[in-house]
C-alpha cells in the first residue's frame, strides 16, 4: 500500500470495480462479500495506488457524492497519453468537467466525473515550467486578464 490509499463511497461497488478496471485500467485485488450476498467493498490496484469501493451506507454516515450534492475533491491520474485516457473514459461513461488542455503548469489535462459522482483529473506530463512562471501565468489567469 502507499502512503494514502483511496477509499470511494459509491452507489454499486461492483459496477464501479468494473468501470475503474474498463476505463482507468484498474486491477481487481481483493473483494469482501457479506453472506447477503452484497459487495461490501472491492480494492482495485491503480497504478501503485490502492482504491476501494464500497457501497453507501447512509445509516452509517457513507455516502456517495449524489446524496451529498456532489464532491469537493478530484482525483489526479498520472497517465501516458491524457487524449487516449479520455476518449476511453468517456466511451465507458463518464461526462466531462473539464475538458482536455495544455495547462499552463505543463501538464496535458482534464477533469472528468465517473458514473459514481467521482472527479478524476486525467494527467500527462508534457513539459516542465519553473515555478516562477507557474505563479506568473496562475496570476494572469486567476486576476481575469488572460484566458487559458
Amino acid at each position: 500500500m502507499t502512503q494514502i490509499a483511496i477509499h470511494l463511497v459509491v452507489t454499486d461497488p461492483d459496477r464501479a470495480a468494473t468501470w475503474y478496471a474498463e476505463a482507468l485500467g484498474a486491477q481487481e485485488t481483493n473483494r469482501i462479500t457479506l453472506p447477503d450476498g452484497r459487495t461490501l467493498t472491492v480494492d482495485l490496484r491503480l497504478g501503485d495506488t490502492v482504491l476501494a469501493v464500497a457501497g453507501e451506507m447512509p445509516a452509517r454516515g457513507m455516502r456517495a457524492p449524489a446524496g451529498l450534492g456532489g464532491t469537493s475533491a478530484a482525483l489526479h491520474l498520472q497517465v501516458p497519453d491524457a487524449d487516449a485516457a479520455w476518449a476511453r473514459a468517456l466511451q465507458a461513461g463518464a461526462t466531462v468537467f473539464e475538458p482536455v488542455h495544455d495547462a499552463f503548469w505543463g501538464d496535458r489535462t482534464g477533469q472528468l466525473l465517473d458514473p459514481f459522482g467521482h472527479r478524476w483529473a486525467l494527467d500527462e506530463h508534457v513539459r516542465d515550467v519553473s515555478h516562477d512562471e507557474i505563479v506568473s501565468r496562475a496570476a494572469e489567469l486567476f486576476s481575469g486578464s488572460a484566458t487559458a
